[in-house]
């Protein structure tokens, strides 16, 4: 039987889809799962979304360009605009998806061997567009205690080798809700200038930080114009993971020609997506505020919720819509599992993310997990309850004193 590849074999397991077939064999049990494992939003697509889907009124669904229909290019620069990000149509390529955007940005940008620096823990599905460039992770892991603020510059200096190309951030992050203070992101404009590096700066989260500060891109940091690839998406904002749109978006020229050589290898991005996202750019102010003071609501319930069960800590997470908390268990990997394969209270469990997935660093993340709190109050009330009733019979929890 011939073998399978290197690179495929590398490629590691989603952290947050891997338990999927407990979930499903748990459901087929009659047990009701409350699915805080993945930041699929429950809050609704708008309207002007569904309706311009259903409204397509075209003969035939052709190939869009491949760097994306041009109106929609149009709305995305004037979107920016509100954000004081300067960008112009010229700048922006559409994806499909902000994982198409991650992936073309290192296969333009990296050779094999090629290394990146990313504090972790990131985003899981990082490393694996890495494994496709043939680019290494060098990661800086952040702390739980610190509430997972960027780990000292000095650190991510002595990461630098001649190899190094660049540094990934995600900003508010994900898995862990930090958003980087004005003084973190100018340490990392100035290293990014001092060795000529890449930032690719993931800012899909950009509609939820929490904060009275103003909100900070990449683009923002004075004089690493050339050195910035941005990565978006409407799949959160606007509750349309499903279309598959994204943006990558650089003033390099050099890099867009590259970007856009992949775009015309993979053909186009999907355009049903294209004509739902330009639709939901056309959606007012109200949309975004609701949905923003619903996380607000939830993000407080639930971190309140968690910081009062007996051996639970987690920081409050000041963008995006998840935290990792730190949980009094032997192993995050096994108590997530446990929950779905023998575990029940009230006939119901719940499906968070083990953190160790987060993290390359081995060791790191055992004890931690990631929730999105992307459920109603109602049921983040219930996941709240079932996550106490279920440390206090599983075998391998461990009380310490709590924070």
């Amino acid at each position: 039987m011939p073998t399978t590849s290197i690179r495929g074999n590398k490629m590691p397991d989603s952290p947050i889809r891997k338990l999927v077939p407990l979930a499903n064999k748990a459901k087929e049990k009659g047990i009701k799962v409350y699915h805080l494992n993945i930041g699929q939003p429950d809050l609704p697509t708008p309207q002007r979304a569904l309706d311009a889907i259903r409204n397509i009124d075209r003969k035939i669904l052709e190939y869009s360009p491949s760097e994306g229909i041009l109106s929609l290019r149009q709305k995305l620069a004037a979107y920016y605009h509100k954000f004081k990000i300067n960008v112009g149509v010229e700048d922006i390529i559409v994806t499909a998806g902000g994982s198409e955007a991650v992936t073309f940005a290192f296969m333009s940008c990296l050779d094999p061997g090629d290394e990146i620096i990313v504090p972790e823990p990131a985003y899981a599905n990082y490393e694996a567009f890495a494994i496709v460039a043939g680019a290494i992770i060098k990661s800086i892991p952040a702390k739980i205690e610190e509430g997972f603020a960027l780990p000292p510059i000095e650190e991510f200096e002595k990461l630098i080798t001649p190899k190094t190309k660049g540094i990934m951030i995600c900003n508010p992050n994900n898995p862990t809700g930090y958003l980087y203070t004005q003084s973190e992101m100018n340490a990392i404009r100035d290293l990014v200038k001092k060795y000529d590096l890449y930032l690719f700066s993931d800012e899909v989260y950009r509609e939820f930080c929490y904060t009275g500060a103003p909100y900070i891109s990449a683009f923002h940091l004075e004089g690493i114009e050339q050195n910035v690839i941005l990565i978006d998406s409407v799949s959160k904002r606007y509750s349309e993971c499903g279309i598959r749109i994204g943006a990558l978006i650089s003033k390099n020229a050099a890099v867009r020609r590259n970007v856009m050589k992949f775009c015309q290898a993979r053909l186009s991005p999907p355009l049903i997506g294209q004509i739902a996202a330009e639709a939901s750019l056309e959606e007012t102010d109200g949309y975004l505020m609701d949905s923003y003071n619903e996380y607000v609501e939830r993000r407080k319930f639930l971190i309140d919720g968690l910081n009062r069960i007996d051996g639970v800590y987690s920081p409050i997470p000041m963008g995006a819509f998840y935290t990792v908390a730190q949980l009094p268990v032997d192993d995050s990997d096994k108590f997530c599992a446990w929950l779905l394969d023998e575990f029940s209270f009230e006939g119901e469990t719940i499906f968070m993310a083990p953190a160790t997935g987060f993290y390359t660093t081995p060791g790191y993340g055992t004890n931690e997990v990631r929730i999105a709190y992307v459920l109603k109050k109602k049921d983040l009330a219930r996941a709240l309850k079932i996550l106490d009733e279920a440390l206090k019979v599983y075998p391998g929890t461990v009380y310490k004193h709590n924070h």
